[in-house]
């Protein structure tokens, strides 16, 4: 294993075994969006507080396996305080990471300059190579669109 994917594998157990976010916050103002993966029961509820256009705050709560709860954490980490352009930006570049083939990936391993864009959120890159973990990495990614959705309407 590379020095590489061992630092993923460092990043996606500590945001697992420390998450970031966690709790909840009081609605209103905030808004709440659920999010459920019936093929294998990970949840997430995510709390928003968008404000002039920012993210202010953002809180989770759920359960599910270590992809799932990691993505959610590392998502909440890079979206909070944010302005809604980014925010969006950031979930776009995410859900292209996870649509990728496996050599783009690879690819993309060696391109230093891609991974510095990325951030932590980089780690998660490897979800790719097994393709029935990527709705584990999405199911919060997805589930903040949604709110964000929500609130815009």
């Amino acid at each position: 294993m590379s020095n590489l994917e061992n630092l993923y594998r460092e990043i996606i157990l500590d945001h697992y075994r420390s998450p970031r976010n966690r709790g909840e916050l009081a609605s209103p103002p905030a808004h709440k969006v659920e999010g459920f993966n019936p093929l294998c029961g990970d949840e997430v509820t995510i709390y928003l507080d968008v404000h002039d256009g920012v993210l202010a705050d953002i809180k989770l709560t759920g359960h599910g396996c270590s992809i799932s709860q990691s993505s959610s954490s590392l998502m909440s980490a890079a979206v909070k305080g944010k302005p809604l352009d980014d925010v969006h930006s950031t979930i776009e570049t995410f859900k292209e990471l996870m649509l990728a083939h496996e050599t783009k990936v690879e690819e993309s391993e060696g391109d230093s300059a891609n991974l510095r864009t990325l951030g932590e959120l980089a780690a998660l890159a490897g979800v790719v190579k097994f393709p029935v973990r990527i709705k584990c990495a999405t199911l919060a990614w997805n589930t903040l669109a949604q709110g964000l959705q929500e609130i815009s309407n």
